[in-house]
């Protein structure tokens, strides 16, 4: 496998087609935040503005700006965004609601959990790009809200009946894993610490399941049983997946190559678990058990599956030189460059059929944005241009 080629196309799909589009098609000029509902041409069509991807999309320009190039377009973009969710995205007191109309009105309360996590690392990252301690402020008030919304996440707006049938998500642990590192520059050690140590025993030891050959599990009864519920049998294999890499991420941090191994096994086994062997790509949704999903969208190829899955395969060759991940991580990049990258017109497509072909055209929605496609190319541009790297140190030496 030529690495150095690999590298350089996912930099070129990067630079020159996923981050432009983005740029020149999602700004709103008038109002301020983004468009995120774009067709297959980046054309806009719904204005609604839904703030976890509001706050996605700044997170990736403040991202690529400390991490790749300090360009101002770039900066500029992230700060339009934050400039919209600071007078429009909450209630004042850092509530961030799911969703607001074009002029910034809210349409949808803060319910949403993910609101949270994400404004948490949009505002941490562009305090990094700027250094304005507001930014910082932000972020501490959100994440501390989050902290202590982790036993309901959706609080007040919470459907199910007190006192009924209670399940813990694997959603809030596994994102958590991830957002310690993001914001580690504005936590206290301790507090880093402990919060590091919470999220992996959660995601290793609660909703990963040795018994059930070792697949994640997507919800659990409150004291980490089971349930024979539509929930409490839901597989999610991309979240699995996605998961593992910021666990890679979090062994490599703390020296610890339990974890990586660990996060490399489950990165393996949800693969084959979630894999179509029939047409190819990784279904959305199973049931554990081999029941009907209740999702009728289950055997979907979604986006953001694929993407995620590249990294953990990658990352997981990077730090183990495991040959299996490296085979994977062939058959997954042939499949997304083959069905998911539009020929045409930039960015990706999101959703396919069970067969591969394209569902909906549109590159952007109520659920995609600039987070997924860009994060994943970055990712995958860094690890292979490492790996093409000590490979050519092994030649010279």
């Amino acid at each position: 496998m030529d690495f150095k080629k690999l590298s350089e196309q996912y930099k070129t799909e990067l630079l020159d087609n996923v981050l432009p589009f983005w740029l020149e098609n999602s700004l709103d000029m008038e109002y301020g935040g983004y468009f995120t509902c774009l067709d297959r041409e980046g054309n806009v069509f719904d204005t609604d503005k839904f703030i976890w991807l509001q706050a996605r999309e700044v997170y990736m320009f403040a991202s690529m700006y400390n991490k790749v190039a300090h360009k101002k377009a770039w900066l500029d973009a992230a700060e339009h965004g934050a400039g919209f969710l600071l007078t429009y995205g909450h209630d004042g007191q850092y509530n961030w609601y799911f969703s607001l109309d074009r002029e910034g009105n809210p349409l949808i309360e803060p319910y949403n959990i993910f609101s949270y996590t994400f404004a948490t690392i949009a505002f941490g990252q562009l305090h990094l790009a700027t250094g304005n301690p507001h930014y910082a402020e932000v972020a501490k008030k959100t994440f501390a809200l989050i902290r202590s919304k982790v036993d309901n996440p959706k609080g007040q707006w919470n459907k199910a009946v007190a006192g009924s049938r209670s399940l813990k998500n694997f959603a809030l642990p596994m994102i958590l894993c991830n957002l310690a590192l993001e914001i580690e520059h504005l936590l206290p050690k301790d507090l880093l610490d402990e919060l590091i140590d919470t999220c992996l025993k959660e995601v290793l030891e609660v909703f990963y399941r040795p018994e059930l050959g070792g697949i994640v599990v997507e919800n659990v009864m409150l004291d980490g049983q089971l349930s024979d519920t539509f929930d409490g049998r839901l597989v999610n294999p991309g979240h699995a997946i996605e998961a593992m890499w910021f666990i890679m991420d979090l062994g490599k941090r703390l020296k610890r190559d339990d974890l990586i191994e660990k996060a490399v096994q489950i990165t393996l086994n949800m693969l084959k678990y979630g894999w179509d062997k029939e047409h190819g790509g990784i279904f959305y949704f199973m049931d554990r058990m081999g029941n009907p999903p209740q999702q009728l969208e289950w055997d979907q190829k979604l986006w953001w599956v694929h993407v995620e899955t590249l990294i953990s395969l990658i990352k997981g060759y990077q730090l183990t030189g495991s040959a299996e991940c490296l085979e994977w991580f062939e058959r997954v990049h042939d499949y997304n460059w083959k069905h998911f990258k539009d020929q045409e017109h930039p960015e990706w497509f999101g959703y396919l059929n069970r067969q591969g072909e394209v569902l909906l055209p549109l590159k952007g929605g109520k659920w995609k944005g600039c987070f997924h496609v860009p994060r994943g190319l970055y990712q995958c541009w860094k690890v292979l241009e490492d790996i093409s790297c000590k490979d050519l140190i092994k030649e010279v030496v």
